[in-house]
């Protein structure tokens, strides 16, 4: 195979996503692996953790052997398929993790992801990768008054440890209006520290920039297992002294790892171009993202063509982990995504849809997002996004790159530095426990909206989930 193969099934990777089927001409695969080889690092995944983790690793030492073994194509998983927020979310609350690792390891994360979606920018500005980075941060909406007083209960907390704002931002349902012209609105909140980006075209952008610094990224390289020192591949075996798994919801692939985290799919829809009389009402005019404060996650942005991208849960846990292509289409899903997107913007009733996709990500079974390197076997790793690996993963590319050469920094001390989550229960509790929570957040919605007020279902949810 030659390394630079136009894909002769394009029009099957077109169809992962809305971001994959915008990409221009032609789609191309690198060559496998070939045989047995040696370098000094090994990444397991060609997403944005594992490419990541390369482009400042080579930054840093370029003298560095790096080879990137992706079982597909770049960004055929979560990395490109995703809802395009690069935002300063991180899956773990701040009380959480002062909880776990003392006072101030809250404060010292929220800050270092602040800083990554800049760096993230900056990256973007100087590599030129053409992804449609807009940093117009991120409105999260109240529609009921038990939302309301969520939003104002979280910018309370946010003001108690320091969070001003400049940070976070109390809308007025005015205020919140005019920035998401959706329907309902009684208020909101807002943050600067988000940009809407096309990831398709970010995470292929960034495999470009990689191997310009020297790194070899091998696709069609199935790996079977990672073990000190070594990545047993159907090509050959890589022997590296350092090998990082950055697989995501697809860990559960490699043999011994079935259990470390789960695949749950999202799922997403996009409409057709839409006209400027629609955006006129609807805003977005800095192409903020958008979210709402129900319990089961939605989240939208304006594309740069104009278009509406939406998605949210709701997708059930496959029994087994299992991860099949179809899977990522789910009828019944996909059209309470368009419903929900109508209830928002009633305008968008007769639009077409053009798009539907979804895909898995990965979650621990803490659902607390870790990145570590144990010395002695050599075996790094990071992962366990929630959803929210867009940005989190740069901050995991340099953390691990610190790790790795061994550099005493601030980022090497952050709380998730080391975390340790247990394993996932045996089937069929994990099936029969994690569809349980998945149902559990819609009926907490709809127990909501009847009583107006929280209920014991949003109270066992957030036991569920740590919170």
């Amino acid at each position: 195979m030659e390394a630079d193969l136009i894909l002769s099934s394009g029009e099957h990777y077109r169809r992962l996503s809305l971001w994959w089927d915008g990409l221009p001409d032609p789609l191309r695969m690198r060559a496998p692996l070939d045989g047995d080889i040696d370098v000094d690092v090994a990444v397991v995944g060609g997403g944005f953790t594992g490419l990541w983790t390369a482009y400042y690793l080579a930054e840093a030492d370029p003298g560095l052997r790096i080879a990137v073994i992706e079982r597909d194509v770049v960004g055929f998983g979560a990395s490109g398929r995703n809802g395009g927020w690069c935002s300063a979310l991180f899956a773990v609350s701040e009380q959480r993790l002062d909880e776990e690792a003392g006072p101030g390891a809250g404060v010292a994360m929220r800050r270092a992801m602040v800083g990554t979606v800049a760096e993230v920018g900056r990256v973007v500005d100087s590599e030129r990768i053409e992804c449609g980075f807009a940093p117009g941060g991120t409105v999260v909406l109240a529609r009921t008054p038990v939302q309301l007083q969520r939003t104002r209960d979280e910018v309370a907390a946010a003001r108690a440890v320091g969070i001003g704002e400049d940070s976070l931002r109390l809308l007025s349902a005015a205020e919140a209006e005019a920035m998401v012209g959706a329907t309902a609105v009684l208020g909101g909140t807002y943050t600067p520290h988000c940009a809407a980006v096309d990831p398709a075209r970010l995470v292929r952008g960034l495999a470009g920039a990689v191997e310009r610094r020297g790194v070899t990224v091998y696709e069609q390289t199935e790996a079977r297992a990672i073990r000190p020192g070594a990545v047993e591949t159907v090509r050959g075996t890589v022997t590296a002294a350092t090998v990082v798994r950055a697989t995501e919801g697809y860990t559960r692939t490699l043999r011994g790892e079935e259990r470390r985290l789960v695949p749950v799919y999202s799922l997403m829809i996009a409409t057709e171009p839409l006209p400027d009389a629609f955006w006129a009402d609807a805003g977005l005019s800095r192409r903020e993202t958008f979210a709402d404060h129900r319990h089961l996650i939605i989240y939208g942005q304006r594309t740069a063509d104009g278009r509406m991208a939406f998605g949210g849960r709701g997708a059930p846990y496959h029994f087994g982990s299992a991860i099949r292509p179809e899977f990522d289409r789910d009828p019944n899903v996909h059209e309470a995504l368009r419903t929900t997107l109508v209830d928002l913007f009633p305008a968008l009733a007769d639009a077409a849809v053009t798009h539907r996709w979804g895909g898995p990500l990965g979650i621990a079974r803490d659902w607390f997002t870790s990145v570590g390197l144990d010395r002695t076997t050599g075996v790094a790793w990071a992962g366990g996004y929630v959803g929210d690996g867009v940005s989190t993963t740069n901050l995991a590319g340099r953390t691990l790159t610190d790790l790795i050469l061994a550099r005493d920094t601030e980022l090497v001390t952050l709380p998730w530095v080391g975390h340790r989550s247990k394993q996932w229960e045996p089937e069929p509790l994990r099936f029969l426990g994690i569809n349980a929570g998945l149902r559990l957040a819609g009926t907490a919605d709809r127990a909501e909206e009847r009583a107006g007020r929280p209920t014991w279902h949003s109270r066992a949810l957030g036991m569920m989930l740590g919170g």
